[in-house]
């Protein structure tokens, strides 16, 4: 599996995870931010945060703290992401299998497909090249990579059924283990999934994928301390990648360890440089260790590598808007809107901005419709129309 497709399968299941343990109705999957209640500063990593109304100016920023004088260490190169399935022998299906693992990592399914059905044509009852045209299969699945994104799935439950029956043709091959585990994931199967990648992390105890997929699955099933230490132990193996180190930011960030946090992300955006989702996770982190100067830069350096994401707007207005710059967050929140009308967090981070001028409440009352249409049960809707009554409430009593 590219690093790319596991760091979007970890955020996908941090999102469901957050979402089901604060029992919301839906979550906003790129963990947007609002803004917390006017009784004080501070943000959730929640995507449910409660967001608040009121006329108390933003918070001003803290300072930022001085860069370190000595550059950081240089890091070795990524590993391969691709679980190898050749063996040892050296033999005309290794060398399929091998020929199958580079194609896939390089992100040719084509051609792995290609030398992967080639090794099952060569030995159909070897388990590898079952594991490498299952996989194959499951890559050529167009759904995120978040839990149960492909529950009902035929090829992605075809794709179980092939890997189940490598498992049971070889036990001590690993790779079937850990890729069963990522498809039962992807089916909505959380706890078989963490059956299943534990085995492979077990067999594999060296291999970074393995305990990255085991945790992952661990996060997904509400064991965010388990998946902690998997997370890690990917990092330790891996420190060269940029995936893991955002992988593990997402579960430390999400277990409230918020400059810990910070810290992976800050490896994961160097590495990942002309990523925008990784400075975004380093925008959000920031945002959330009050960081809003340093959030901000690294927000807008994320909408400068890719602006289509409404969540970027959004967040980098909750910036803005804690610096006390209101006109600059409501253009960014319209345009997270104008992108994504349905991202009630941006509706809600709106209304607030509105809500500080008695010449725009109207909007942002309309605003705050706008998100309760999308979710009537959002507490941050209701909370925040029950300020602005007392607002409007208090201006008439004058």
């Amino acid at each position: 599996m590219t690093a790319r497709r596991i760091a979007e399968l970890a955020r996908g299941a941090a999102a469901w995870l957050v979402a089901l343990a604060l029992g919301c109705g839906g979550a906003d999957a790129e963990r947007p931010i609002a803004p917390p209640p006017a009784s004080g500063p501070g943000v959730s990593g929640a995507p449910i945060a409660r967001a608040g109304v009121g006329d108390a100016p933003p918070v001003a920023p803290p300072a930022v703290s001085a860069a370190p004088s000595t550059p950081p260490a240089p890091l070795p190169p990524p590993k391969a992401t691709t679980i190898p399935l050749s063996g040892a022998s050296g033999d005309r299906v290794d060398a399929e299998l091998a020929e199958g693992d580079r194609a896939f990592e390089a992100g040719d399914i084509a051609a792995a497909q290609k030398h992967y059905d080639a090794a099952r044509s060569m030995a159909p009852k070897r388990a590898a090249p079952i594991v490498g045209a299952a996989r194959v299969k499951i890559a050529r699945v167009n759904v995120p990579m978040d839990f149960a994104a492909a529950k009902g799935n035929a090829a992605v439950a075809s794709a179980a059924r092939d890997l189940r029956r490598a498992v049971a043709m070889e036990p001590g091959l690993g790779a079937a283990d850990v890729e069963l585990g990522r498809a039962l994931l992807l089916a909505g199967d959380a706890a078989g999934a963490v059956d299943a990648a534990r085995k492979g992390a077990q067999l594999l105890p060296n291999e970074a994928e393995a305990h990255s997929a085991l945790g992952v699955a661990l996060l997904a099933t509400g064991h965010g301390d388990e998946s902690l230490v998997e997370l890690t132990r990917a990092r330790d193996l891996d420190p060269g990648s940029a995936a893991r180190h955002g992988n593990l930011g997402t579960v430390l960030f999400m277990r409230g360890r918020v400059k810990d946090a910070v810290a992976e992300y800050e490896i994961q955006a160097r590495l990942a440089d002309g990523d925008a989702r990784a400075h975004s996770d380093l925008g959000t982190a920031l945002l959330a260790d009050g960081d809003v100067a340093r959030a901000q830069s690294e927000l807008v350096r994320a909408i400068a590598i890719d602006g289509s994401r409404a969540t970027f707007h959004s967040n980098l207005g909750y910036a803005l808007q804690l610096q006390g710059k209101r006109a600059e967050a409501i253009t960014e929140y319209r345009q997270a809107l104008r992108i994504d009308p349905t991202l009630s967090s941006a509706w809600i981070n709106l209304a607030t901005a509105l809500a500080q001028d008695v010449k725009t409440r109207g909007e942002a009352r309309a605003a705050l419709e706008r998100a309760r249409a999308l979710d009537p049960t959002d507490p941050r809707v209701k909370a925040n129309l029950e300020e602005l009554d007392a607002l409007e409430r208090g201006i008439k009593s004058q």
